[in-house]
């Protein structure tokens, strides 16, 4: 038997416990990063915002939002979020981890937490909410010729910020961030604990 990923991944993640942010003057916010497998490669799943939404019209995110008072915690959030976004229902959701928290530019600090879902799943995309649904192979964001970096100059320091395309969309921002962070911690891993660079489900 090969190397189940869900095993890797909540390993690495839990090798690297997730660094935390205290800033009281941004706004907290919960995403998910959804794995799976689809036709042979791992996907992680993106949706494209609609013109409607309150922020970030038209980019492209990972299913979730702010934290809302009925929310016990940030998952809480993200799973609920996800639920009214993609129709992806919490319980359908194996948590395997988290990643750094990671600030906006628009004054939000996102915890992002990891998770797989059972494939294939009958998405229910909120018209409100999501333009488009977007499965994006782990392959493709890992190869160079689809990752841009461009060098920033903030508070007289260099700061790198990565961009990734896929199809014709442009991945930027903290979603970015957030991927780069995560392939990061993939390639940690030795190349025959990798299953998800591989052509076989698992």
């Amino acid at each position: 038997m090969g190397v189940s990923p869900k095993d890797v991944i909540r390993r690495i993640l839990a090798e690297n416990p997730k660094k935390t942010i205290s800033d009281p003057s941004l706004t907290p916010a919960g995403v998910l990063l959804l794995l799976y497998p689809k036709d042979g490669e791992y996907c992680v799943l993106l949706n494209k915002r609609t013109d409607q939404v309150e922020h970030h019209k038209g980019e492209i995110s990972f299913p979730g939002g702010s934290k809302d008072t009925t929310d016990a915690t940030l998952l809480d959030t993200a799973l609920r979020e996800t639920y009214e976004e993609m129709g992806i229902r919490p319980e359908d959701v194996e948590v395997l981890g988290q990643l750094d928290d990671t600030p906006t530019s628009t004054n939000f600090l996102i915890t992002t937490t990891v998770g797989t879902i059972p494939y294939p799943y009958d998405f229910n995309p909120s018209e409100l909410e999501v333009a488009e649904v977007l499965e994006i192979p782990l392959p493709a964001l890992m190869d160079d010729e689809n990752r841009r970096d461009e060098v920033r100059i903030v508070d007289g320091d260099l700061d790198h910020v990565p961009s990734y395309v896929y199809q014709g969309h442009l991945i930027f921002g903290a979603t970015a961030r957030v991927i780069s962070r995560f392939l990061e911690l993939l390639e940690t891993v030795p190349s025959k604990e990798r299953p998800w660079t591989s052509r076989r489900q698992g």
